[in-house]
Formats: structure tokens, C-alpha cells, sequence
């Protein structure tokens, strides 16, 4: 028997990490978590007689799965780009690309004259292939970046003429004019609210003139009595016209007739289009520079520029998700309702049968993160009772849904088909808990199987099947036990 095994003795944070179990988890996370668990197991074994083995799994058990405090989350929220969940999800081709280059690579260097090369070549090659119509192509690090270097590189200490109807707030109260304005810009607005015309930007023309800006209101849609100019009127008008289509959307969508693309703004006649990564793209946080060799060129040599640019990483993620695979974005963006239809049917048979008030239910997602505003995606999904929102949020694999009417609906055209045995056991999970906490503190007994349902009605907004009056019940119970989780909304705004 060795020291760390005598009844009664609490053993040292040293010999508790020589197990094989902390021991690798000090390889992996580092030796610091490792040293906290040993800890939580000295506390555990001060709180009552139990086995050191079992107090160790425990903590292990608790370990976060990688050496950071961000946890993975499934985003069943039915918004595609979801910025409080960090938008676009990366493919395992930009995934992989990034692990590839994550040493040393040439970044910098053009291996076979032995010399300085161009930064990230290989993104920019495969930016420029994707729209033919620009000239040259920068990446910076966001959109916002990006407008940022078009204001000081090409109008600091001159004007911008915008319409007052495109002075846009964008997440966290930054406001775009704010933005600009701290560049050393002047911004001349004109037109209304909701109408303005070509007439409207001619009028504010003057020799102290930089550029014409014409902003996509990307995260709010006006209707009835409005009107703007088009980018070939803009564009008509003797001075540059920066046009910031926000989303990223390279090209034309079928699904998105009203979203503006790089390719056709360019070809209408826009100067420069600036444009997210992380949005309809598919790819990494990053901003996108394409238009006229020279001022892509003035704006590349800027030194405003060095303090902007994008990492290896971001270089080697961007790449990936031009050149590889259809990235998951896109592939939610296009799946079709009938198989999001049999896959909710499927989850809620299966949820059913664990004794989970579980209902399939036709749903509508939406683009979010400042992409397509007002267009519904027709979609499907689970409708649960809504207390289960708190402990899905604060399990090992943390998962967000949306409440509506006083259930929880999981949306599965923003989960991946690959991770639908993830989500049921999310689900499980929770409920588990559920289940326990009610038998303990209010003895309410576990809802009998339901048979399942698929809804075929009409969309989430009539619900299409009456909510089980055991639901409430849950719903308290939920509450009680999910004490330190914030009584919010499963699913965040985008």
C-alpha cells in the first residue's frame, strides 16, 4: 500500500498528479489544470471517506476537453452566422490547413529564388481566383479593418460622401460614421432616411472629395416608400466608389437574390468592395479587399496596413475554405427541408422513447450576423420543454436553441447531420438531470414515453402540436437546478 492510499490520509497535490490519469492530463492541458484537478481532489476527499480512484476520475472528468477556457458549443439556433457563437464554423479543410501550417511555413518566403516573398500568396491567388473582376485583392483583419484602411489610406483630412440611410450601428454599439470619422475623414451626408438618389451624391461632389460610399444596411431591411441609387449611377459619378457589401458573398446565390456579391458590384463599376470572411464566405474573421490595382496598391503599402494584417493562420484558413470543399456554411445555407424534416423526426422518435416530451416541428432559420436580412429559411426541428434551455446550455457539450411560445426548439439546419448523435446525448443529458433534481427536491415523477410527433404544419410560428401539460412541471424543475445559469434565452441574437 502505497502512501497516497492509507485510510484517512488526505495525500499531497504531488502524489495525487503521479496518476496516470493527471499525468496525461498535465501533457495535454498543462501542468497547471492538472495541479487545480489534483486539488479539487483533495477537497473532495476532505468532504467525506471516498476512494482517491473515484475522486480522481471525477476530477478528470471535469477536465475541459482543450487548453482553453472557450468551449465548443452546438449552435441549434437556426442562425447560420451566429457572432455571439463566433460566426462562420471553419471547415476540416481550413481546419486542417491551419494545423499544417501551424510551425513554421513560408509565409514570407519564396523557397525557390531563396528571397522574400509575398505574404500569404497563396490566400490572395485563391481570393482573386474566386472573383476574376478585381483587379488585385488585400486581406485585413475585419471588415471593419477594412473600412478603416480605405478611410485613412485614401480620404484622411477629406470627404466621404454616404447616404444618411446607410449610417449603420454594427455589433456593440460601434457605430460606422464613428468609425470613419476617427480615421481623420469627413463624412457628407446625403438623401433621407429612407430615399436617396444619384442627384443627392452629385450635388455633394466638390474638389475635396475622396470617395462615395455606399454601405449594405446588412443588418436591417427597409420597405414602402424607399429608394436608392444603383452602383452604376455611383459609379458614374468621376470619384471612387467604395461599396461595403459586408457579407462576404463572393458571388450570386440563388437563395439570396437581394444579397450584393462581389462579382456583380465590381462589374457595375465599384472601385473597391470590402466584404467579411467569417459571414456568408464560409471562412476565418478576416476583411476582404478587391477592386483596382491601384488603389488596392495605395491601401496595401499604407503603413496603417502592417497594424492591420492578418496572421498565418487566417492566411492558411482563408485559403482552404476558396480552394477546398464546400464549407458548412454553405451546405447549411442549402440543405434541403425534407431532409432537416426526417432528421427532426428521427431525434424526437428517439428522444420520445427516453421518456423526453419530444416534437418535430417545422421551423425557419435565418442567414443572421448582418447577412440577408428578413429572409426566412424554411427548416425543421425539436421542440422540448423550454427548461431544458439552462442545463444544454451548461453541459460538457453545451448546446443553444431558441424559445418560442414556452418551448425550447433546437433547429437543425445549423447542426451539422455529423453531430446529431452528439446533440440527442446533450439532450439526454440534461434531461437526466432534470429527472434526478425533480425526484429529489419536488418529487415529481419523469413524463411517461410520448409517442412521437411530426409536425407538418405550418411553420414555428403556429405551433404545430399542443405542449404537454407535464411540461411545466419540468420547466420549474429545470429552473431550480440550473441555479447559476442565467435565465436568458437559449438562443442569443446574431
Amino acid at each position: 500500500m502505497g502512501k497516497a492510499d492509507v485510510p484517512g490520509r488526505i495525500p499531497s497535490v504531488r502524489e495525487i498528479m503521479d496518476d496516470p490519469r493527471l499525468r496525461a492530463a498535465a501533457a495535454g492541458l498543462g501542468r497547471s489544470e492538472a495541479r487545480e484537478a489534483a486539488r479539487r481532489v483533495q477537497r473532495s476527499l476532505r468532504g467525506g471517506h471516498r476512494p482517491l480512484a473515484e475522486a480522481v476520475a471525477d476530477a478528470v472528468a471535469a477536465l475541459p476537453p482543450a487548453p482553453t477556457r472557450h468551449r465548443r458549443v452546438l449552435n441549434a439556433t437556426g442562425v447560420l452566422v451566429h457572432t455571439n457563437l463566433g460566426r462562420a464554423p471553419l471547415s476540416r479543410a481550413a481546419v486542417d490547413a491551419v494545423a499544417y501550417l501551424a510551425g513554421t511555413s513560408d509565409l514570407e518566403l519564396d523557397l525557390a529564388q531563396n528571397r522574400r516573398g509575398r505574404r500569404g500568396r497563396g490566400a490572395l491567388e485563391a481570393l482573386h481566383a474566386a472573383v476574376p473582376a478585381a483587379e488585385a485583392v488585400h486581406v485585413v483583419n475585419n471588415n471593419a479593418a477594412a473600412m478603416v484602411l480605405v478611410a485613412t489610406a485614401l480620404a484622411q483630412g477629406a470627404e466621404i460622401v454616404v447616404s444618411r440611410g446607410e449610417l449603420v450601428e454594427i455589433g456593440d454599439g460601434f457605430r460606422l460614421p464613428e468609425l470613419l470619422e476617427s480615421t481623420g475623414a469627413r463624412l457628407r451626408e446625403v438623401g433621407t432616411t429612407n430615399r436617396t438618389t444619384a442627384d443627392d451624391y452629385a450635388r455633394a461632389i466638390n474638389d475635396n472629395t475622396a470617395l462615395l460610399l455606399r454601405v449594405h444596411p446588412s443588418n436591417f431591411a427597409m420597405s414602402g416608400y424607399v429608394s436608392s441609387p444603383s452602383v452604376r449611377e455611383l459609379a458614374s459619378l468621376g470619384r471612387p466608389l467604395v461599396v461595403d457589401i459586408g457579407s462576404g458573398l463572393l458571388a450570386p446565390h440563388p437563395l439570396l437574390p437581394d444579397e450584393p456579391d462581389a462579382a456583380t458590384v465590381l462589374a457595375q463599376g465599384a472601385a473597391l468592395v470590402t466584404a467579411s470572411g467569417d459571414k456568408l464566405l464560409g471562412g476565418p474573421q478576416a476583411g476582404l479587399l478587391l477592386g483596382e490595382a491601384a488603389l488596392v496598391e495605395r491601401l496595401r503599402r499604407h503603413p496603417l496596413a502592417r497594424a492591420l494584417r492578418t496572421g498565418k493562420l487566417t492566411l492558411a484558413a482563408l485559403e482552404a475554405t476558396l480552394r477546398g470543399p464546400v464549407p458548412p456554411l454553405s451546405a447549411a445555407l442549402s440543405r434541403s427541408v425534407g431532409e432537416l424534416g426526417d432528421r427532426a423526426g428521427e431525434m424526437a422518435r428517439r428522444l420520445c422513447g427516453a421518456g423526453l416530451d419530444a416534437v418535430a416541428v417545422a421551423t425557419e432559420a435565418v442567414v443572421g450576423g448582418g447577412g440577408a436580412p428578413g429572409v426566412a429559411l424554411p427548416s425543421a426541428g425539436v421542440s422540448l420543454p423550454d427548461g431544458l434551455g439552462p442545463p444544454l446550455r451548461a453541459g460538457r457539450m453545451p448546446v443553444l436553441g431558441c424559445v418560442h411560445k414556452g418551448r425550447l426548439v433546437l433547429d437543425l439546419r445549423t447542426v451539422e447531420e455529423e453531430d446529431d448523435e452528439l446533440l440527442i446525448g446533450a439532450v439526454l443529458d440534461a434531461w437526466g438531470l432534470v429527472a434526478r433534481l425533480s425526484a429529489a427536491s419536488a418529487s415529481v415523477p419523469a413524463p411517461a414515453p410520448a409517442r412521437a410527433t411530426t409536425a407538418t404544419a405550418g411553420p414555428l410560428k403556429e405551433p404545430a402540436a399542443a405542449v404537454p401539460e407535464t411540461a411545466g412541471t419540468v420547466t420549474h424543475s429545470a429552473a431550480r437546478a440550473a441555479g447559476a445559469v442565467a435565465e436568458a434565452v437559449a438562443g442569443a441574437g446574431p
